[in-house]
């Protein structure tokens, strides 16, 4: 196992992706942070991070939680509504 320091971070992120998170990390039985630390080693050595039987998993908790957002979205949100 490798030592490593986390820190407490505020994240404001999209409620239908976070649901889909938290439904991943539940399945995989990890926690959230956990997931997008995974997540985020992988993307920045350009590696997929699912398998596909994972990622079958993904495609199904996009359904139940309405999340049609995709990669092509990432830079266009915008924030709407009081607290924005």
């Amino acid at each position: 196992m490798v030592q490593i320091e986390r820190v407490q971070t505020g994240l404001r992120i999209e409620k239908r992706l976070l649901k889909v998170l938290k439904g991943l990390a539940e399945h995989l039985d990890i926690s959230v942070a956990e997931l997008i630390e995974a997540m985020a080693l992988h993307a920045f050595e350009g590696r997929a991070p699912f398998s596909d039987a994972t990622r079958a998993k993904i495609e199904q908790l996009k359904s139940v939680y309405d999340l049609d957002l995709t990669a092509a979205d990432s830079h266009g949100l915008d924030e709407a509504g009081p607290g924005r």
